[in-house]
């Protein structure tokens, strides 16, 4: 394809998958802006993961897709059809996403098709991109390529609402957390089980973090991350802060903003930070950091490369020499007091 003197009026992107791979495909929102900045950009996304969108300077729409529900995409074929797309971007290497830029009646369609599946008869170019060689960021960009758009990397972006970070401030406030100390923000959470690191290891992190440095922990997460916590309360020794179940993504953002360091499992939030220029020690187990590590400069990631192809979620055989469970806290605390080291230790 490789037209770099096409233009497009209208452009559709989408991707169709959860909160990090959404932030983590905002650089071609922003390329497709630099380069065509008079088009009308719609994305499309799952519902639920929008919250990572708000305030996109890039973005003049954004359509929300409800998981499971069929009825729901006849109804956006329509709304699709109607806005007459001349472009669709679509980021999300699936087959319903496929479908629903091929329906969408724009005459010009990239995606991705990795299985080698149909799906790849669906678009007007397929992109020839190996999703697990590379980093999220430049692959999402190999799309804005095979449109003829080069150039650096943009960097993830994260837009704040000013209502997030009002919210931010009476959050932190009613946990007990001044804006005197350093911040550390913990997120134990993780989609899959053996992506997590076990409970009483992150407690016995955050009781270090409190009483050896002046920094305080605290626990960031959803609803489904309440029970995970509790466990993590039950252990620790020193004052236990947590915003779990209490933020939207807009907030949890805003109080990511004031962290000075960020310990998380792979997980969205971890993505979030990095996109806020939060320095992240991000745990990896069964997924490879080189693909779906942090973005940006200041990070650290461990990882035990440990072949995972012989377990299937979910089930892991490893049991205690699970990839999870051979990240020591020893090794993590080192990692964060080396970020820390201007505290002043209690």
């Amino acid at each position: 394809m490789r037209d770099v003197h096409r233009t497009y009026d209208r452009i559709l992107v989408l991707k169709l998958r959860y909160i990090g791979d959404v932030l983590l495909s905002t650089p071609v929102l922003t390329r497709l802006r630099e380069s065509f900045p008079k088009a009308h950009l719609t994305v499309l996304v799952n519902a639920g993961t929008e919250g990572v969108l708000r305030g996109h300077p890039a973005i003049d729409e954004v359509l929300l897709v409800e998981r499971g529900n069929w009825a729901g995409d006849v109804r956006l074929v329509r709304e699709l059809r109607r806005r007459r797309f001349d472009l669709a971007v679509d980021l999300t290497d699936g087959d319903r996403s496929a479908i629903l830029a091929r329906l969408s009646g724009a005459p010009v369609r990239v995606g991705y098709n990795s299985e080698k599946r149909w799906r790849g008869r669906l678009y007007t170019e397929t992109v020839q991109a190996d999703r697990f060689v590379m980093h999220a960021v430049p692959y999402h960009l190999q799309a804005t390529e095979a449109l003829g758009l080069l150039g650096p990397p943009p960097a993830p972006t994260l837009a704040l609402a000013p209502e997030a970070k009002e919210a931010a401030a009476r959050l932190l406030k009613h946990a007990g957390i001044d804006t005197v100390h350093p911040l550390v923000c913990v997120h134990p959470g993780a989609r899959w089980w053996f992506k997590s690191w076990p409970p009483e290891r992150f407690a016995a992190l955050a009781d270090r973090i409190q009483r050896e440095t002046s920094a305080q922990a605290v626990f960031l997460g959803g609803r489904g991350e309440r029970d995970i916590v509790d466990r993590i309360a039950m252990v620790m020794r020193s004052p236990h802060r947590s915003l779990v179940g209490h933020t939207n993504l807009q907030e949890l953002a805003a109080v990511l903003e004031k962290a000075a360091l960020m310990v998380s499992n792979d997980n969205g939030a971890m993505h979030m930070a990095a996109a806020l220029h939060v320095p992240v020690i991000g745990l990896f187990g069964p997924s490879d950091p080189v693909v779906w590590g942090p973005w940006g400069e200041g990070h650290r990631t461990f990882y035990k490369n440990v072949d995972c192809r012989a377990c299937f979620h979910p089930d892991c055989f490893r049991g205690e020499e699970n990839c999870m469970r051979q990240i020591s806290v020893d090794e993590v605390w080192d990692a964060v007091k080396e970020r820390l080291h201007s505290c002043v230790p209690r």
